[in-house]
This record gives structure tokens, C-alpha cells and sequence, in this order.
């Protein structure tokens, strides 16, 4: 089941050991896709942390967050761009999106066929989505004191062999999260260096994430998914409705 979001926001946003993983993902995910410039970026789960250096010149981002998992206000000093959503049935229209990115949304889903098929809808042709999950090996997954301790880890093969049998091509992976999951501030101080091994020599060290990229295939997906109709979702107060248009 999906995580709170108030849990979420703590870790990420009021915790050292959050931030610094914030820093460790968000830096990957740059290297990646350095720029988003008159593109539309969705992210899912609780991928908020990890969009804003897309808000300046992307045309629209927008933060979906799950029913199960709840809603919060994002960013906090700008318009709001996050919306509260069936966990597989998206308020964007087919073939909308360019960049998606997907962070505690798939390990801790109980429709992860569903919601690979709803990602896949709303990429557009040429369309890229990356998907971030707790490594299997790696040591964050074994302590439920992160998000990346809940719900079901992954080893590479694992991903990337459930993304093509729902006609995503896995392009590229890489390794994040090298520190120690600890917030000691013994293992605070080692991080730059354990995140720094790390990316020189992923073999050595096991990441506690790792991240996938894969495109749209063009083909649609095998099977008839019957999609339910979206019921109405109350927003927290203090949440509205994320703004059309560049943001």
C-alpha cells in the first residue's frame, strides 16, 4: 500500500538523511534530463522533491499523488501544480506527456499492471518515463525508517522485464542513494564520499535506488483493460487545483 504523504513530506523535507537522498536522486535524475524546455513533465507517487528544476522552463509539470497515499500543496512558493488522482486513472489526456517520472509509486502500488498501462497512455510518441524503486540489494530497502523500505524492491531484470511486457524499452538505468541509510552523523559526514565511490564504481557498492529509463513503444499494450470510472476526490484544505499552462 502506498505511504502517507505527511510520512513523505517528513522524511524528505524535515529530515537530513530526506534531503540529502532528495539531493542524491535529484542530481541523477538532472544527469539524465538536464532540461525539459517546452516540454510537459508529469511525476507520480511522490515525485514533487525531484521536479523543481523543471518548473522554470518546462511548459506544464504537474504532481500526481495517489488517492491512497493523499496530497499536499507543491511547490510551496509558487502556484500549485499537484493534484490528487486515482492511482490509475490520470486526469491527463492520451499522449500528453514528455517526461514522466515515477517515485514511490510502483513498488508500493497493488495495481502495478494498471499503472504501467496508465503511464504508458499519457506518454506521448518519443515520450520517456523513469522509474525509481528501492533496490533489491542495496541496504535501504532493509530499513523501514525511509520509504524505500516499504513495499516490494527490485533487482534491474525485475523492472526492466515488467516495463517490456508493457511495451516500454528500457534505454538506460542507473544507481543512487550510496550513502549509508543512516541520519548518525558519522555516516552523515561519509556520504559525499560514499555517493562518490558510488557512481565511479557501482559495481562495489550497491545503491538503495536504482533508476530506469525507458520509451514508449509505439505499439499499445496486449489485452483489453476496462478503465473504472474516476471518482470524486475531496481536496485537503489549502490544495487547489493546479494551474493550466506554463508554470
Amino acid at each position: 500500500m502506498h505511504l502517507d504523504v505527511q510520512d513523505l513530506r517528513n522524511f524528505y523535507y524535515r529530515s537530513a538523511l530526506g534531503r540529502a537522498a532528495q539531493a542524491s536522486l535529484r542530481r541523477r535524475l538532472v544527469e539524465l534530463w538536464p532540461e525539459a524546455k517546452g516540454q510537459t513533465v508529469a511525476g507520480f507517487g511522490f515525485a514533487a522533491p525531484l521536479l523543481r528544476p523543471y518548473l522554470k522552463e518546462a511548459r506544464r509539470v504537474i504532481a500526481l499523488m495517489p488517492g491512497p497515499q493523499g496530497v499536499m500543496p507543491w511547490p510551496p512558493d509558487m502556484p500549485n501544480v499537484s493534484v490528487l488522482t486515482e492511482e490509475t486513472l490520470w486526469p491527463i489526456e492520451t499522449g500528453h506527456v514528455d517526461k514522466l517520472v515515477i517515485l514511490h509509486g510502483l513498488e508500493t502500488s497493488e495495481r502495478a499492471y494498471d499503472l504501467l498501462e496508465e503511464a504508458w497512455r499519457v506518454l506521448g510518441p518519443g515520450g520517456k518515463a523513469l522509474f525509481i524503486v528501492p533496490n533489491r540489494a542495496g541496504l535501504w530497502s532493509r530499513r523501514d525508517r525511509t520509504p524505500f523500505g516499504f513495499g516490494r524492491p527490485y533487482s534491474a531484470s525485475q523492472l526492466e522485464t515488467q516495463l517490456r511486457k508493457h511495451q516500454f524499452l528500457p534505454e538506460r538505468h542507473v544507481g543512487a542513494l550510496y550513502q549509508f541509510p543512516s541520519s548518525r552523523r558519522v555516516w552523515m559526514k561519509s556520504a559525499a564520499m560514499f555517493e562518490k565511490v558510488g557512481r565511479l564504481m557501482p559495481g562495489m557498492v550497491a545503491g538503495g535506488a536504482f533508476m530506469v529509463e525507458a520509451s514508449k513503444l509505439v505499439y499499445p499494450p496486449k489485452g483489453k483493460v476496462v478503465r473504472a470510472k474516476a471518482k470524486r476526490q475531496k481536496l485537503p484544505q489549502g490544495v487547489t487545483a493546479p494551474v493550466a499552462g506554463r508554470v
